[in-house]
């Protein structure tokens, strides 16, 4: 935590960091208000403690200040006064608490604590956001690839780096993001969620930077955004592949300058919240493309998490799925106590390409339909999500389904299909990159689609 002292009394200022210092929090001096308007646009702090009576702007207009341009840290008045109508404006004006010199600094500084708490709770309820990834008991699986992005997890966990997290869609991205929040140094802060993608381009500056009253027409009152809204948190932004190009410049100095302007505004606010970022394209083909900058990505990637599809982990598969459904028992008031071995084995058999989040659609309808405590492999609906990939009149969409026998071998037609379709997923859809994969050429895997009728 750190506090602003604005006293024009030396000897108080340093007296009250000396304590506040002994006490583990760290503070700033200012000599009058005019200095602590220049300390609060530098940095950020998590309350002020303000004398009422200075030369030049008082403590009064100086809280007014601080209400009117946004800043919300609480701020405690203090006067040698101790006059009832002193103590009515303050509050009037945005104080949170007053206290009269001489103090006791215990007494302040469990003001002080409680003030910045009740805040911090604020802000939590304030942007509380649901995860869109589905889990919320935190990052499941003890296969080696997520055993390793634990371990990257708990190594990054007091660094600020920005970090990038990346994968195909519904493989938890946001559940990592959560992670890396709840095991940082700044867990006790809010966690803010944006999804770039969900959010009109004309929109999504002011969602992010706030705006001031008049700054374009609409904008009938102050606006604080995102980055201001994660302050002392985590700011994850989803889906930043698809921020519009004018937006990358602004997002690049944001993280050089770790200061952003309102929309309408004339200073820089410093922010301070870890921005970890997650996207499911593939940014370095972006890049070569010309359609995301080189810069903002050397920025963003500079730790790097990978998430790997459900189907290259399919040994974390009864794991997640006994954290489903326990969540699921909890919603929807059933007793499912689990699977059988023979539905174990359907879901370890189903390629998921709609990976976790798949896998809990296809557990929430098996629970809906599933007679006695445990779930059966025919109450599993699993139909292979191959939709954007075939056309309705290509290859039967059962190919990658497994039947009643497990066992029951393919055609080489069926496989074909199955290994051209993996390969086009792992790239994307880049079909120069799957045909290298599969050691043909690239006119081989066209004429292959074609003859498949593949709507690629």
């Amino acid at each position: 935590m750190r506090i602003l002292i604005v006293d024009d009394e030396y000897n108080i200022r340093e007296l009250m960091r000396k304590y506040l210092g002994l006490e583990g929090l760290d503070s700033d001096g200012a000599e009058n208000g005019l200095s602590a308007q220049r300390l609060l646009r530098e940095h950020h702090y998590d309350a002020c403690l303000v004398d009422l009576k200075m030369p030049g702007m008082d403590g009064i207009s100086l809280i007014q200040w601080i209400r009117q341009e946004g800043f919300r840290m609480p701020v405690i008045m203090i006067s040698a006064h101790g006059e009832i109508h002193d103590a009515v404006t303050a509050l009037k004006e945005g104080a949170q608490d007053y206290i009269v010199k001489p103090f006791d600094p215990e007494e302040l500084t469990i003001r002080l604590r409680k003030l910045i708490e009740a805040q911090q709770l604020r802000i939590l309820v304030e942007t509380k956001s649901r995860s869109t990834e589905g889990l919320d008991e935190g990052l499941v699986g003890e296969s080696p690839s997520m055993r390793r992005i634990k371990e990257v997890i708990s190594r990054i966990a007091d660094s600020p780096a920005t970090v990038l997290v990346t994968g195909e869609s519904g493989t938890g991205k946001e559940v990592v993001a959560r992670q890396i929040h709840a095991v940082s140094a700044c867990a006790e802060g809010p966690f803010v969620a944006i999804n770039i993608g969900g959010v009109p381009g004309n929109l999504l500056e002011s969602e992010l930077f706030g705006y001031e009253k008049g700054a374009f027409t609409g904008a009938t009152g102050r606006k604080i955004g995102m980055f201001e809204l994660s302050s002392g948190g985590t700011l994850f932004l989803d889906e930043i592949g698809d921020m519009p190009a004018t937006l990358q410049v602004k997002m690049l100095r944001v993280l050089q300058e770790r200061k952003i302007t309102r929309l309408g505004g004339t200073f820089q606010m410093p922010i301070n919240a870890r921005i970890i970022a997650a996207t499911n394209k593939n940014l370095e083909e972006m890049v070569r493309a010309g359609t995301f900058r080189e810069d903002l990505f050397y920025r963003l990637n500079v730790v790097r998490i990978e998430l790997p599809p459900l189907r290259e982990r399919k040994e974390d598969i009864p794991l997640l799925a006994g954290v489903i459904l326990n969540k699921f028992n909890r919603q929807m008031g059933h007793r499912i106590e689990g699977l059988s071995p023979r539905a174990i084995e359907a879901l370890k058999a189903h390629p998921f390409y709609g990976n976790v989040r798949e896998l809990e659609n296809v557990l929430e309808r098996a629970i809906i339909f599933a007679d006695g405590t445990v779930i059966q492999h025919d109450a599993l609906e699993l139909r292979t999500s191959v939709s954007r990939f075939t056309k309705e009149s290509s290859a039967p969409s059962t190919i990658l389904v497994p039947s009643d026998d497990l066992n029951e071998p393919k055609s080489l037609k069926e496989l074909e299909v199955e290994t051209i379709i993996r390969a086009l997923h792992r790239w994307e859809g880049n079909r120069t990159r799957a045909a290298e994969e599969l050691g043909i050429s690239r006119r081989t895997l066209i004429n292959k689609i074609a003859d498949y009728q593949l709507d690629l």
